[in-house]
């Protein structure tokens, strides 16, 4: 007879099982030559931001593709699976300004492209989103849609109010 604790640590270690499997068939949203392309950039942020900007701009324009080609068959998982990239990609593009913060980069000029692009993002989301209402393979993807508009919503937040805040820091260093 099992005991309470035999079969809890039998549940944890399937959990940890699958986690680790579902881990494992995740990929990475960039391809070997953008990998090079940042590690080529890793000290610089306004190039590594740039290339960020770049390749986020690649996943909606991919995404763009998919929803205009009559000749996919599975357009609602292709719609999400490059929503998920994009996803991936402005996630790691705040990461990278987020470390830049902290290691006290001047980022006002990066900040500037950064901000256009996510007004630019936020217009193509906000189409995605108007012109998904409409189609019947909305709900596949809708919740994924959503959390992409909240992190763009949000992150435009975060770069202006960054972007003021280094502004404010730079008017007191030169006096």
């Amino acid at each position: 007879m099992i005991s309470a604790w035999g079969k809890l640590g039998r549940l944890a270690l399937a959990a940890s099982l699958l986690l680790t499997a579902w881990a494992q068939t995740r990929r990475d949203p960039l391809n070997p030559n953008e990998q090079d392309q940042l590690r080529d950039a890793a000290q610089d942020p306004a190039e590594r931001l740039k290339l960020y900007i770049q390749f986020a701009r690649t996943r909606l324009t991919a995404l763009e593709q998919v929803r205009a080609d009559p000749k996919i068959t599975d357009r609602a998982q292709q719609t999400r699976d490059r929503l998920q990239d994009f996803l991936d990609v402005y996630d790691e593009l705040n990461d990278n300004i987020d470390t830049f913060v902290e290691r006290k980069a001047d980022l006002r000029k990066p900040l500037k492209s950064v901000i256009e692009a996510d007004t630019e993002f936020q217009a193509k989301l906000r189409a995605l989103k108007n012109s998904a209402d409409a189609s019947k393979d909305e709900a596949k993807y809708d919740f994924l849609l959503s959390n992409v508009l909240d992190a763009v919503d949000g992150g435009v937040q975060d770069h202006r109010q960054l972007l003021s805040e280094q502004e404010e820091a730079a008017k007191h260093k030169k006096k």
